[in-house]
């Protein structure tokens, strides 16, 4: 049986869930068997909560801005791409994207639409 395109799709974003959660939980001290369920869990949740539903992601979307990268582009000087990542145990390339992820931001946020629309 051969399956569809959109079940490869759910199968891969509720895989992509699963794993990343489960990498965020190691990272926080948890072991892997118990990071592993809480990422089955999570992913199922998501299955269970929302099956039968259609959701589209816009690319261009930004999830909400943590504090921890607000502080690094606060602390960014324009240079101290080392200092950063030391500070915040972080590789150069991951400060980087951190930057430019919240620079798009703040850019997305304070860019006038090009067409106003008023429901008067």
């Amino acid at each position: 049986m051969t399956k569809s395109a959109m079940s490869i799709k759910r199968h891969e974003l509720l895989t992509h869930v699963s794993l990343s959660a489960t990498n965020d939980a190691m990272d926080y001290g948890l072991p892997e068997d118990i990071a592993a369920q809480l990422g089955d869990n999570i992913a199922n949740t998501i299955s269970e909560l929302f099956g039968g539903q259609n959701f589209t992601f816009p690319r261009d979307y930004f999830f909400k801005l943590n504090k921890r990268d607000l502080q690094i582009y606060d602390a960014f000087k324009g240079n101290n791409y080392a200092e950063l990542s030391q500070k915040y145990n972080m590789t150069e390339r991951g400060i980087r994207k951190v930057i430019d992820r919240v620079h798009k931001r703040m850019i997305k946020e304070k860019q006038p639409t090009l067409f106003e629309f008023n429901d008067a």
